[in-house]
């Protein structure tokens, strides 16, 4: 597997710190990789080291609560600073005490832990103001194509646009193979998961919800026009109901919820907001005969690989025109329009008004699957096989 120095990097700072270093993100992304690429960098300095993992049956049978936990790592541990290391922690009981319990102990505490059981509201509520958490992603584009020079394999444009960048999918050689593993992946991850969890009755109007969710990324939503097409098309539901849902999918990292900010008000809008996926393959999987949404699946990689690039990212309203991407950082803005082709007249006029009258001191990108270019005086021309290769948009 490939050092993901992105992500490790920016926790090297935190080693030797007395806060609870958290890596979170959607299952199947690496976690654990990284957890283990963070104890190989300690272990060329320290051999005070213990690697605990909850998942063992053997392991979770004779350290299953936090009185326990507290007791081996006291006992096993040598004297001076203790690298604590616990993979899939919330298999242990009451792991939040156990873990405020060791910090203060001259411990530095590295853990992970499923979506299924471990959320980001319950890291604030457990640990509150003594963790630090690293939120994980599929791999971006760069990194498939470092993964896939190890595997002595290639990966296109296309696939990416498709299948997306889950790791392990890359390990398989047939369509097949890979196919039955990414639907695995949805039944785990995205449903069973969430209904085992949260003990959803309504199991139809789940996945109906999820089904309609997933396949509308990098589109404008609300709590209402969710209710009124699952209402219309399936069953009745309050739109509580709906809320709760999506807070279940947001929690567990399946998708996003970018909300539109109004260049008249100058404010966030509440009721809307944009949905983008974890990772496109969540839509590809749910199309039929191989006609697959490349326009917004598009979209919602460059949504991706912004926030992979560590832009703060918003919807934009330029009076009546939709920007898909405000991309602020380091206080540079970007106004970012995405779309698959600008080759006919009518999607070239569509994305270029929207950017009529804005901000002359901040750049204003297109991105398209186009090979020509067509940067004008104000507006840049990306190619999309250009921007995925890009460490960040200060290099135009």
């Amino acid at each position: 597997m490939i050092k993901r120095e992105h992500y490790v990097l920016k926790i090297r700072d935190f080693y030797y710190d007395d806060m609870i270093k958290i890596i979170t993100g959607i299952r199947r992304c690496g976690k654990s990789v990284i957890l283990e690429q963070i104890m190989d960098e300690i272990k060329k300095k320290s051999s005070n080291i213990i690697y605990l993992n909850f998942e063992d049956k053997k392991i979770i049978s004779n350290i299953y609560d936090s009185d326990k936990l507290i007791e081996y790592v006291e006992k096993n541990r040598k004297k001076g600073k203790c690298y604590v290391f616990l993979d899939e922690i919330q298999e242990v009981k009451n792991w939040s005490e156990a873990c405020k319990t060791l910090r203060l102990y001259d411990n530095s505490i590295f853990i992970t832990g499923s979506n299924s059981k471990l959320l980001s509201k319950e890291f604030t509520k457990e640990l509150s103001g003594r963790y630090i958490s690293f939120r994980i992603r599929p791999f971006v584009y760069k990194e498939i194509l470092e993964y896939c020079t190890e595997l002595n394999k290639e990966c296109s444009v296309t696939d990416y646009l498709v299948w997306g960048g889950f790791p392990k999918r890359f390990e398989y050689d047939s369509e097949s193979a890979r196919d039955i593993y990414l639907n695995d992946l949805n039944d785990t991850i995205v449903i069973n998961d969430l209904i085992n969890r949260y003990k959803i009755h309504k199991i139809s109007i789940f996945k109906s919800l999820v089904n309609y969710i997933l396949k509308s990324n990098s589109r404008i939503l609300s709590s209402k026009s969710i209710h009124d097409y699952i209402n219309n098309n399936f069953e009745n539901c309050s739109i509580n109901t709906i809320i709760k849902y999506i807070e279940y999918l947001k929690e567990a990292y399946i998708i996003d919820e970018v909300k539109p900010y109004s260049s008249k008000t100058k404010s966030e809008l509440k009721y809307y907001y944009k949905i983008y996926n974890a990772d496109v393959s969540f839509n590809s999987i749910r199309c039929i005969d191989n006609r697959y949404d490349l326009t917004h699946n598009l979209e919602n990689i460059v949504y991706n690989e912004l926030i992979y690039m560590g832009y703060n990212v918003n919807v934009y309203y330029n009076g009546n025109y939709e920007i898909d991407f405000l991309a602020q950082n380091d206080g540079k803005k970007y106004y970012i329009q995405v779309a698959y082709s600008v080759e006919n007249d009518k999607a070239y006029d569509r994305e270029f008004r929207a950017f009529s009258n804005l901000d002359y001191s901040c750049k204003k990108i297109l991105i398209t699957n186009d090979d020509l270019d067509y940067s004008t005086s104000t507006v840049i021309h990306l190619k999309f096989k250009d921007f995925i290769l890009m460490e960040d948009l200060s290099q135009i």
